[in-house]
């Protein structure tokens, strides 16, 4: 049986989705109600990054933009 309630995975693609230009982490942990580890952890397995030697699909980038981090989708051509 699956739950009625979207993952936080499923809360978290549907709010950068919303964001195209990037959305800083602070904001989107508010948004989303969850913690900073929760989130960089969301982060670091959506990424393009390694993680026990598999690489991750390469859906979402953490960019520094001034003095913020900034996440966003990777458009489709740039995986």
């Amino acid at each position: 049986m699956t739950s009625p309630l979207p993952s936080t995975t499923e809360r978290l693609l549907a709010e950068l989705a919303r964001e195209p230009d990037g959305i800083s982490l602070p904001r989107l942990c508010k948004r989303l109600g969850v913690r900073m580890s929760v989130l960089m952890r969301e982060l670091a397995w959506l990424g393009g990054e390694s993680i026990g030697g598999r690489p991750g699909p390469g859906l979402v980038r953490v960019e520094r933009h001034g003095d913020r981090d900034v996440a966003m989708l990777v458009a489709r051509d740039q995986r």
